[in-house]
């Protein structure tokens, strides 16, 4: 092992036994169709007397953002709007929601959408809790540690996780880096999982969160340094439902138990990876975001089956296991159910359409990726694998098409 890996391995043994000290806690959960209508109740309970409600403009076309400020406007709730968030949230798009919050005198958060919006209103709380400091300077691990204002999280789709997690993913729109602010924090107070919300989801967009979802379930599971009982639980209850559910509703998204089931192994994918952490899959689908405003979880779907395969007998025991929980392993071998379950994520990709890899990459973009990549994942990320910048460009270039 080279040095700095040495170091690397290091870091995150001193980290673990630091994070078990760290008060973690779940957003807590309101489940079922109709759900939204708790909304002015938990912000009562909450002490929110104006809520800032932050969505974007494709979730107020389709009515669904609408569906929370009439049940606002019906309970005599006073709130404040802002709808333009952009996929992959930039540092001016936080900035600005954060101005609106102080001119409307706000007192909490709602946050509607997928991971964008709920992202984008994080970032803001933790400017308003900490407003010396800009975005840029809060980005990393641990740099609010204040209580940030009342949260609900409402997500419309079932991939992000960003209803229970510790990080606001935001780009800085003039160097195209994405980053995350990862604070405790940021975990929402309440997450309103109502399938209702997501029964018209487009297919196409249900099959990339899916596919999110499950990349964040799996990369929990391999980073076995950072787990507990209850995340390595979630990790795997995620990967059965997404696997017994994601093609259903791909299929027929008015199946609503089905939506609910993707909601819930969303949330508990969620949870796995903030507390266990992620890993190279995601450093890579990171620049695929600021560079080329990808998909983050189209990002994460073509760059998944790419790494498990390039990380080999490394990982071979621990697929084995989350082959055994989708209901596809054989128990030949490990090495077998592994490869199997690679095999079944390429043919989910395939059967949703999403594409086996990008044509967009640039060959003078790829240093600056691996650079940005490498940064983000180490130390930090207990990744089965260390990368170097001769492995993280072998992958990169498997990635391209």
């Amino acid at each position: 092992m080279k040095p700095i890996h040495i170091w690397y391995r290091t870091f995150q043994a001193v980290f673990n036994i630091a994070a078990r000290a760290l008060p973690w806690r779940k957003a807590q959960t309101i489940e079922g169709a109709g759900s939204i209508s708790e909304i002015p109740a938990l912000l009562k309970k909450a002490g929110v007397i104006k809520p800032l409600v932050v969505t974007d403009p494709g979730l107020v076309g389709a009515g669904i953002a609408g569906k929370i400020t009439d049940a606002l406007a019906a309970a005599g709730v006073s709130y404040a709007f802002y709808s333009e968030v952009e996929p992959n949230p930039s540092v001016t798009t936080v900035d600005k929601i954060t101005k609106l919050y102080h001119d409307k005198g706000c007192s909490g958060f709602i946050a509607i959408g997928g991971g964008s919006s709920m992202d984008a209103a994080k970032g803001a709380a933790a400017r308003v809790t900490k407003p010396k400091k800009t975005v840029n300077q809060l980005g990393g691990l641990l740099k609010v540690r204040k209580k940030t204002p009342p949260f609900i999280a409402v997500p419309t789709t079932s991939g992000t996780g960003s209803e229970t997690t510790i990080a606001a993913l935001i780009t800085d729109q003039e160097t195209h880096h994405k980053y995350a602010i990862m604070d405790l924090s940021l975990i929402p107070d309440y997450a309103i999982l109502d399938p209702d919300l997501t029964v018209g989801l487009p297919p196409h967009i249900t099959a990339m969160t899916g596919m999110d979802a499950l990349t964040h379930a799996v990369e929990a599971y391999l980073c076995w340094t950072y787990n507990t009982k209850e995340s390595i639980a979630f990790a795997l209850d995620a990967t059965r439902r997404i696997f017994a559910n994601l093609e259903t509703v791909y299929a027929d998204g008015s199946d609503r138990n089905a939506r609910l089931e993707m909601m819930v192994a969303s949330y508990k994918a969620g949870f796995a990876f903030t507390r266990a952490g992620v890993g190279n899959i995601h450093a890579i689908a990171h620049t695929l975001g600021g560079l080329y405003n990808a998909a983050h979880g189209l990002a994460n779907a073509v760059i998944l089956p790419i790494v498990l395969e390039d990380y080999g007998d490394k990982v071979y025991a621990k697929l084995a296991m989350l082959a055994d929980a989708a209901g596809i392993a054989k128990g030949v071998s490990d090495e077998e159910d592994a490869k199997l379950f690679i095999s079944a994520i390429r043919g989910m990709n395939e059967r949703m359409g999403i594409p086996k890899g990008f044509d967009f990459i640039r060959e003078e973009d790829i240093p600056q990726m691996i650079t940005w990549a490498l940064k983000e994942a180490n130390p930090i990320y207990p990744v089965p694998v260390i990368f170097d910048r001769e492995r993280c460009r072998s992958v990169i270039e498997k990635i391209r098409v």
